[in-house]
């Protein structure tokens, strides 16, 4: 999926019926959070939450801080009544969900998928054995997933198959999309710290608490897999030089995107770009100067800001991981794919406009 324009964000129709969703793998973080996010959400229904591990267990048992708020229990994957359901939500590892997804649609599964791994992502098949070290198990599929960033991707409407963007990518991507709209050739320098929960939440060196603690650790250097995903975004016009690095906080992303311009920008040019892309996205934040990390904590916003001087331009970007980066980013994926109120379960309803 190449960028063309941004996606019209204006209110989706109200509707009355409740849709029935349902949640495969969902002890990990990410799950948590689409828990907690579809148990608030004012027209859903949580049907069933698949573990394995907690089959038989109440929510709690994987999420304390859902104790007294869900009073679901696990399902094994094998006891979900997928023809009560209306969409499904799937936050397994990658590499699971392309053998798993699949299977639930040619077992006659119609409704809409949301999944938030890496598996359907990619239009080209060719991907996967390159970046993930694996053969794609169902590259027909790879077309007719709707590759989901809100501001920026196509319809998904009644769409069978939403593949929800990967964290780095969406902070990325919506800080240079509105420069690559221009058409304009330019190279990205980005550096990027995420914190621990990025790494889900099978405990492991990267993640261990006097390794992570006062330290910043890159890895991955110009060879991260969200790379290809934002440059099938972006464009072939853009090159990217991209940085990760492990920031020793538990959740947040925040990065730098250093870019040498054409010609000196003009003073309202950048801002002009950014509120032409972003000015009625409801789950993007933009303001001159470089954000902070901490105001995206637990919020479903991304905050862009940059800072320019002659051809030398800087965007920054911060956002949760956990929420914009993965669960509320899917709710929002989820609400375009039912038809639903575009924010529904993120953010309060608008005031109505008072009588005058």
């Amino acid at each position: 999926m190449t960028l063309s324009s941004p996606i019209s964000t204006g209110p989706a129709p109200e509707t009355a019926e409740t849709a029935q969703v349902g949640l495969l793998h969902g002890a990990g973080y990410v799950g948590g959070e689409l828990i907690r996010l579809l148990a608030a959400h004012p027209h859903t229904a949580l049907q069933t939450v698949t573990s394995r591990t907690f089959a038989d267990q109440p929510i709690g048992a994987a999420h304390p801080s859902l104790q007294g708020q869900v009073n679901h229990t696990f399902a094994a994957p094998s006891d979900v009544n997928l023809g009560a359901l209306d969409a499904l939500l799937v936050a397994a590892e990658h590499g699971q969900s392309m053998r798993v997804i699949p299977e639930l649609m040619a077992g006659g599964f119609d409704g809409s998928i949301v999944d938030l791994s890496a598996d359907f992502r990619f239009s080209d098949p060719a991907v996967y054995p390159e970046w993930f070290d694996t053969e794609h198990p169902a590259p027909e599929l790879l077309n007719e997933a709707v590759y989901g960033l809100p501001e920026w991707s196509g319809d998904v409407a009644g769409a069978s198959l939403v593949a929800n963007p990967g964290c780095y990518a969406t902070g990325i991507t919506l800080a240079l999309a509105p420069l690559a709209q221009n058409d304009v050739p330019f190279t990205a320098h980005v550096t990027v710290l995420t914190g621990a929960s990025g790494s889900g939440a099978t405990p492991s060196a990267a993640t261990h608490f006097p390794d992570r603690d006062g330290n910043v650790r890159p890895y991955k250097v110009l060879d991260h897999q969200h790379g290809p995903e934002i440059q099938q975004t972006l464009g072939p016009h853009v090159t990217l030089n991209f940085v990760p690095a492990s920031g020793p906080w538990a959740r947040g992303i925040w990065g730098t995107a250093q870019i040498e311009w054409k010609s000196s920008v003009e003073p309202n040019a950048v801002a002009g770009w950014y509120k032409e892309a972003y000015g009625t996205a409801p789950c993007v934040r933009c303001s001159p100067g470089l954000p902070s990390l901490q105001p995206t904590v637990h919020t479903p916003f991304c905050d862009l800001g940059w800072k320019h001087e002659g051809t030398t331009l800087v965007v920054g970007f911060a956002l949760d991981n956990l929420l914009k980066g993965a669960a509320s980013q899917a709710i929002q994926n989820l609400n375009r794919a039912l038809g639903l109120p575009k924010t529904a379960g993120l953010l309060p309803p608008p005031a109505p406009a008072s009588a005058s």
